[in-house]
């Protein structure tokens, strides 16, 4: 199987590529040489290299600066992605879309459905529901799968942010009523595989097992990372409200998603904590090679 990554420098882009299956031939092309924005080079890409696969990895998910820069937002997660998958569907190739949990309010007392209502309240929920649209727009059969709170033991995610700040400060305050899920790249990347080796398509959902809020999340990143060496001291860590800590973007508050139809297909993922431990391993030994 011949497989085309957009954003594949990205921490999910190298989790697909460090989790592809055997015998998977893998073509993650450099930025200069894959620039999404860029309708007709990516169609001849596409052309020139057939995949069976397009997975797109690639997103603008700088959440605050969006609300600014709306046009480049959407240029990378609506017009992009329909794009390519427009390239891949004239080849006959499968593709797959990766999407959010900001497309919904936060408002849901439950977890959110594949086929729950979306209502984004910021920018970045807008383009990447933008682009879910204009994908299933072009593609006969897209596999769009949203996820939440994505991280990895490289590249730019909260993990790296808390653990860099445990280093610098004697306390962090980290809003404790915003609720989801922490997930490993790795096991993101893991369940594109599965799903796509099901024949999955539709809108799916995939986030590691269990509930947190930023504020759990932190502590439990200050502990295990304590625990396996990453931090000579525990640093305390304040539950504050949102209110307490305004940003550009509204965030939403409860954005648990069903992951049923996706955990019917692959197994139900590991819990979330299990996961921020392997990533702190990963951690660990990438200091020991550097």
């Amino acid at each position: 199987m011949k497989v085309l990554i957009a954003g594949s420098a990205g921490q999910l882009g190298r989790a697909l590529q460090a989790t592809a299956p055997a015998g998977t031939e893998i073509l993650a092309p450099p930025e200069a040489d894959f620039d999404i924005l860029d309708a007709a080079k990516v169609s001849a890409l596409v052309q020139r290299t057939r995949p069976d696969l397009v997975i797109n990895a690639a997103a603008y998910t700088a959440v605050d600066k969006a609300e600014s820069d709306r046009d480049t937002a959407e240029a990378v997660n609506g017009t992009a992605a329909g794009g390519l998958a427009a390239a891949a569907a004239a080849i006959g190739a499968r593709t797959v879309y990766v999407s959010t949990d900001f497309v919904f309010d936060g408002l849901s007392p439950t977890a959110y459905l594949p086929d729950s209502t979306p209502a984004p309240i910021g920018v970045y929920g807008e383009t990447k529901l933008s682009g879910e649209r204009q994908v299933a727009a072009v593609h006969p059969s897209p596999l769009i799968l949203r996820t939440a709170w994505v991280y990895a033991a490289e590249g730019n995610n909260f993990v790296r942010t808390m653990l860099r700040l445990m280093g610098e400060r004697d306390e962090l305050r980290v809003v404790s009523d915003q609720i989801g899920t922490p997930t490993h790249a790795a096991s993101l990347a893991r369940a594109i595989w599965a799903l796509d080796a099901a024949g999955a398509h539709g809108i799916h959902h995939w986030t590691d097992a269990g509930v947190a809020s930023w504020y759990d999340f932190a502590v439990a990143i200050r502990d295990e990372a304590t625990a396996a060496g990453l931090l000579d001291r525990a640093v305390a860590v304040v539950p504050i409200k949102t209110s307490d800590y305004p940003t550009p973007a509204k965030r939403p508050a409860m954005s648990l998603l069903d992951k049923s139809s996706s955990w019917a297909i692959t197994g139900p993922a590991a819990h979330w904590r299990a996961e921020l431990k392997a990533a702190l391993a990963e951690m660990v030994e990438l200091r020991k090679d550097s």
